[in-house]
């Protein structure tokens, strides 16, 4: 399967104006057209959104959507799924014209964690408003595609949901890492350690976590990348004015090289805030087993 990107990622929330808030003043993203007072549309580049978050009445994920490129490509991805087991659902016209995209199908993951794969999402041209002049990375120096950044999601049936995104949706292991017991309460019992894997359809180190317990709003969190260091830190000073809870203090990740901070989002999961992030080259890397999460930092609060 030919999956290119992590190209959005749609939520539910409780307190829509609590993400409005979150989205725009403080992690500096654009609103973009197409938002109501139940749907806000979140542009970071020059697609026509990166996030729509919606109102109602839990705080979840609604679906992750991966892009393939082109039409074709998407018939190929359908027809591989239903041969493998896994049902899909084809996007009906309100669907598409919501998404903006020129073709979509649903599916599951084993672990149940909602996905939408499609092509042909439009772009907004105009000049994204950086309203306090902070730039997001979502394409690398040659200008391929990297994504909006990546999402750790829950994965209790580990070794499956593993498989499902290497060998049939074709992401590459980048590496993993073995958690204990206790940072896994959620996890199988018995065992002395739990997996958690890093993986990407390109050449960002990972464009996709799997944490290998449940989780009620259906995500760990996501990752976006600005352009420099100081965006970051801008940022941090926002969320500490704004007395928004710091999960995780200023550190560089081992595997990715990110410099970043976590901070708590409205819907219970937390947003990693990067700069500097790793690319790797498909056809040289190895996969590998990481000891330490990070270099430096990140001292985990609670």
């Amino acid at each position: 399967m030919d999956i290119r990107a992590l190209g959005y990622l749609r939520i539910e929330a409780a307190d829509l104006a609590a993400w409005r808030t979150y989205a725009l003043d403080v992690l500096g993203m654009a609103e973009a057209t197409g938002s109501t007072d139940t749907l806000l549309n979140v542009r970071i580049d020059d697609r026509t959104h990166r996030f729509q978050i919606v109102a109602g009445e839990t705080d979840r994920l609604l679906a992750a959507g991966f892009e393939v490129a082109n039409a074709r490509a998407l018939e190929d991805a359908a027809a591989e799924l239903e041969a493998a087991g896994f049902p899909v659902k084809e996007g009906d016209a309100l669907t598409l014209a919501d998404r903006r995209v020129q073709g979509l199908i649903h599916c599951e993951d084993p672990s149940g964690n909602p996905l939408e794969i499609y092509w042909g999402q439009a772009q907004d041209h105009s000049p994204l408003p950086a309203r306090y002049g902070n730039r997001f990375v979502t394409a690398g120096p040659d200008g391929a595609d990297l994504g909006l950044g990546h999402v750790v999601l829950p994965a209790p049936d580990t070794e499956a949901t593993l498989r499902f995104y290497e060998d049939l949706l074709g992401f590459q292991l980048r590496d993993s890492m073995r958690l204990p017991p206790v940072a896994v309460p959620t996890g199988a019992p018995g065992k002395d350690f739990h997996w958690m894997h890093f993986l990407s359809p390109n050449r960002r180190h990972h464009s996709l976590g799997l944490y290998p317990g449940a989780l009620p709003p259906g995500i760990v969190h996501f990752m976006v990348e600005l352009e420099t260091l100081d965006d970051v830190g801008y940022c941090l000073d926002r969320m500490n004015r704004a007395g928004i809870p710091i999960a995780s203090t200023l550190g560089r990740h081992s595997n990715d090289r990110m410099v970043s901070f976590y901070a708590q989002a409205p819907g219970g999961f937390q947003v990693e805030y990067g700069w500097d992030g790793l690319l790797v080259d498909p056809a040289t890397w190895t996969a590998k087993e990481i000891t330490s999460d990070s270099l430096w930092g990140h001292q985990w609060n609670g």
